[in-house]
C-alpha cells in the first residue's frame, strides 16, 4: 500500500516530506484531544505536544515554497479507541497547489480506486453535497435547521440519548445525526465524496464565496466507514486568529486544558500561504478495507493494549 502511494505521488510530482512529531503548539479544535510531555534541558522544562496531524508543519513549508508536499507518518489523539480508531495512527496528509476543492475531490478517488478497487470492487463514484444527502436521511435541512429541528429528529428516530449528550451544540448534532442517520444509509461499493459541509464545521477550510453558510470542505466514505478529510484551505491569517479564539472560547467553557495558538503557523499565514487545497486519509482504515478486515487492531502489528 505504501509503496502504491508513493508511486502514485511521484507520478503527479508531489514532493514527500517529513515534520516533526513532536512540537511546541498543538491544534485548537475542540473536538480533538492530545497528548503532551516534558522536554527537559538541565532544570528547564518544556511542556510539548504529540501531533495530531502534521498539518500546521506542513502549511508552514507550503508558506517558504515548498511546492505541493505529501507526507505519511504516525499522529496521536487521546480518548481514540474502537474498532475503527487507535489513539496512535498511521496518516497521509498532501496538499496540492492552485487545486480546488472539485480537482482534490477527484484526485482523492484516483488514488483510493486504486488502493481498494481489488478487494472492494468500487461500482461508483459520488459526489454529493452535505445538505442533500443530510435531508434525504434525516429529513432536516443543515445549513438553516434550528436546535428543535435536531432535537424533533432524534425523538422521531429513536435516539433518546442525542438530546443529553448533544445539548445546544449544533456542530455535535450535526455529527451525531450524520453518524447515526446518514452513514449506516449510503449505499456498499460506493465511494461518496460528501462536500460543502456547514460552516460551523469549517475548521481550516475556506467559507464558499457565494454561500457564507457553507465551507469548501469534503469527507470520503465507502461502505459506511469515513476515510478522509479534505479542505480548500483557509490562507486568511485574522480569519484563521479568529477562529483559534473562538477555539479556545468554547474549549475554556468546557473547563478543558488551557492552549495558545500555534504562533509560527499564524505567522506563516501573515506570510502568505499559497491557494491550495489539503486533505488527511486514515491509512489504517485503508488497510482495513483493502485486506477485508473488520477492526483496526487486525491491521496494526502492535494496538493500544500490546503497545
Amino acid at each position: 500500500m505504501l509503496a502504491k502511494i508513493r508511486e502514485f505521488f511521484a507520478l503527479r510530482q508531489v514532493l514527500e516530506v517529513e515534520t516533526p512529531v513532536l512540537g511546541h503548539a498543538i491544534g485548537t479544535d475542540p473536538e480533538l484531544d492530545f497528548f503532551t510531555t516534558q522536554y527537559r534541558v538541565a532544570s528547564v522544562h518544556n511542556k510539548m505536544f504529540l501531533q495530531t496531524s502534521p498539518e500546521f508543519a506542513m502549511k508552514r513549508l507550503l508558506a517558504a515554497g515548498s511546492g505541493s508536499i505529501y507526507q505519511i507518518c504516525k499522529a496521536f489523539r487521546q480518548g481514540e479507541s474502537g474498532r475503527f480508531h487507535n489513539p496512535e495512527f498511521t496518516i497521509l496528509e498532501w496538499y496540492r497547489l492552485d487545486f480546488d476543492l472539485q480537482q482534490l475531490m477527484d484526485e482523492t478517488a484516483s488514488l483510493l480506486i486504486e488502493l481498494l478497487d481489488a478487494t472492494l470492487s468500487i461500482n461508483k463514484i459520488e459526489k454529493i453535497s452535505y445538505q442533500s444527502v443530510f435531508k434525504r436521511y434525516t429529513g432536516i435541512d443543515p445549513i438553516n435547521a434550528e436546535l428543535t429541528d435536531f432535537i424533533a429528529c432524534a425523538k422521531l428516530y429513536g435516539l433518546p440519548e442525542a438530546e443529553y449528550i448533544c445539548g445546544n451544540n449544533i456542530s455535535c448534532w450535526l455529527d451525531f445525526l450524520f453518524s447515526h442517520r446518514v452513514q449506516p444509509a449510503l449505499a456498499k461499493q460506493t465511494l461518496y465524496l460528501v462536500y460543502g459541509y456547514p460552516a460551523c464545521q469549517a475548521a481550516l477550510a475556506r467559507l464558499n464565496p457565494d454561500n457564507a453558510g457553507v465551507a469548501e470542505r469534503f469527507e470520503v466514505f465507502i461502505n459506511g466507514v469515513e476515510l478522509a478529510n479534505g479542505y480548500h484551505e483557509l490562507t486568511c491569517f485574522k480569519e484563521q486568529s479568529v477562529r483559534f479564539k473562538r477555539d479556545l472560547t468554547i474549549r475554556k467553557s468546557r473547563g478543558e486544558e488551557d492552549l495558545q495558538p500555534d504562533q509560527r503557523l499564524l505567522a506563516a499565514l501573515e506570510q502568505g500561504l499559497p491557494d491550495c487545497s489539503g486533505i488527511a486519509i486514515g491509512l489504517d482504515r485503508v488497510l482495513m478495507l483493502a485486506t477485508d478486515m473488520t477492526h483496526i487492531d487486525k491491521v496494526l502489528s502492535f494496538a493500544m493494549q500490546r503497545a
